[in-house]
């Protein structure tokens, strides 16, 4: 790991704990919410309500009142409060249902306080539960609460807690011990003696490592992100080296990763990211690679995308650097999805999701192409989704395109019923399609005509239908124009 511990010290030594990422000031920890999940529950998945205490359940226990104190306490932010009440648990009850999990939750709440202080105290209540409770059911929690102390020390300039994260990262970056191959059978018995019964077959793997528990991928992730939040020059080269295992186990533990870099914005990030994305064994893994790609606001992320979309055969990886492109507003990744909605060698599903978020990108550029990529399609799919995609960018120029696709009898009739219907959802005036009606031949388009004024709603829209209801020689228009009236609250419609 060229010497990271060393490096760290270093870096320790060197820098001044102004310089270093500061604790939260005492006021503002005091109405800090506790809702307020710092960056391990959002790789962990747990939410940090989930991790507060539980309502009481001993009823008749002695130290019931005491807890049912300091969780109030915790949840209103008095954090020194309920760690004091927590610790006196299992000091005055230390036979307690409550006593087991007490320290732990005494240790929570001066890691919310925070300060150097507090946080060695935390880490002392950890250890006092470790010795005397060691079956507890928060022990599980409390070496990834442990590692998250140390990095908030480390934050703080303290070199041990430093030492000991940059440590434990090394250790997570490493691939497993290789497991011990079972030993090879015994020879049959020579011919003459008595037949012995068959040696069973051994079992593929059964002498293999079982993966770490769930529990020993939290701590392993809470170290990376206290390294990477401690520095983030030295985290990156950790990373690397996590996401370069290729272990079924470490996957959890690489999804983590690829979040945790995708926090440190560079062009080095990218490449990295773009090599889980081809290479990773866990489709899952290089899925997260692509997508946090999407955060990742250079050029050279971009081009990793397009890189992706040009050479994978996978339909849900190509899926998700689509999307992932539609996050960079940039000209070269509309560039990019303008290129993918042209291939025709491109499954007919992705081509529409290229085309639907170049709608999101609201550009003149985009809609002239969508426009003019119309023309060249023949799958209905692909222009029912340009007339939607065209119906978000909600312009005049795109309306009246719409429209004129509406008006064009050597157009499919379907398609000039969906180019009305989202023409009348995406900017077309009332008085843009009043004037369509009479001169539209076919019913079914007169009869998509009504249904779209009744859904613009203002007096201009209810006076059409009230003409239509009147005087159409369509007798199935007039009942049609009457329905809708009648929807509407229009209290011209009443008299």
């Amino acid at each position: 790991m060229r010497g990271i511990v060393n490096a760290l010290k270093t870096l320790l030594a060197a820098t001044s704990a102004a310089a270093l990422v500061p604790a939260p000031a005492a006021s503002q920890r005091a109405h800090t919410p506790i809702a307020a999940a710092p960056a391990y529950e959002a790789i962990t998945g747990q939410a940090l309500d989930e991790r507060l205490p539980p309502p009481g359940w001993a009823q008749q226990d002695t130290a019931e009142a005491v807890y049912k104190s300091a969780r109030e306490a915790l949840n209103r932010g008095e954090h020194v409060q309920a760690a004091r009440l927590f610790r006196r648990i299992p000091d005055e009850y230390p036979k307690s249902a409550y006593a087991p999990d007490a320290l732990y939750w005494e240790a929570f709440a001066l890691y919310r306080h925070g300060g150097s202080a507090e946080l060695r105290s935390a880490l002392r209540a950890l250890e006092r539960q470790k010795q005397r409770y060691p079956q507890a059911v928060s022990r599980g929690d409390a070496e990834a609460l442990a590692v998250r102390i140390r990095g908030a020390l480390a934050r703080l300039g303290d070199t041990r807690a430093a030492e000991q994260i940059a440590a434990a990262a090394a250790e997570a970056a490493k691939p497993p011990r290789p497991p011990t191959p079972p030993r090879a059978a015994r020879p049959a018995p020579p011919a003459k003696a008595p037949a012995a019964p068959p040696a069973k077959a051994a079992v593929p793997g059964a002498a293999a490592q079982a993966c770490p528990a769930d529990e020993e991928d939290d701590i392993r992730s809470a170290v990376l992100n206290a390294l990477l939040q401690m520095n983030a020059e030295l985290a990156v080269p950790v990373l690397r080296d996590v996401l370069a295992r290729r272990d079924a186990c470490a996957a959890p533990l690489r999804r983590r990763a690829i979040f945790l870099l995708s926090q440190k914005r560079t062009e080095e990030t990218a490449e990295i990211m773009l090599g889980v994305a081809r290479e990773d064994p866990d489709r899952e893994v290089r899925k997260q690679a692509v997508f946090w790609l999407s955060q990742v606001p250079t050029q050279r992320a971009v081009g990793a995308l397009e890189e992706i979309l040009k050479s994978s055969d996978d339909t849900e990886l190509q899926k998700q650097a689509l999307f992932a492109l539609s996050q960079h507003r940039s000209e070269q990744a509309s560039q990019a999805l303008r290129a993918y909605a042209t291939r025709t060698d491109a499954p007919g599903e992705l081509r529409e999701q290229a085309i639907f978020w170049l709608g999101q990108h609201r550009s003149e550029a985009n809609a002239e192409f969508l426009r003019g990529l119309y023309g060249r399609l023949d799958s209905p799919e692909l222009k029912e989704k340009i007339f939607f995609s065209l119906s978000q960018m909600r312009s005049a120029e795109n309306a009246k395109w719409l429209l004129g696709v509406a008006g064009n009898e050597k157009e499919p009739l379907e398609a000039r019923k969906k180019a009305l219907f989202w023409a009348s959802q995406g900017g077309a005036t009332t008085e843009d399609l009043v004037g369509l009606y009479d001169r539209m031949q076919d019913r079914e388009m007169k009869e998509q005509l009504i249904f779209a004024y009744s859904q613009k709603r203002d007096a201009a829209a209810v006076d059409k239908l009230m003409d239509i209801a009147r005087r159409d020689p369509d007798r199935e228009l007039r009942k049609k124009a009457i329905f809708w009236l009648g929807q509407s609250n229009d209290p011209r419609v009443a008299r």
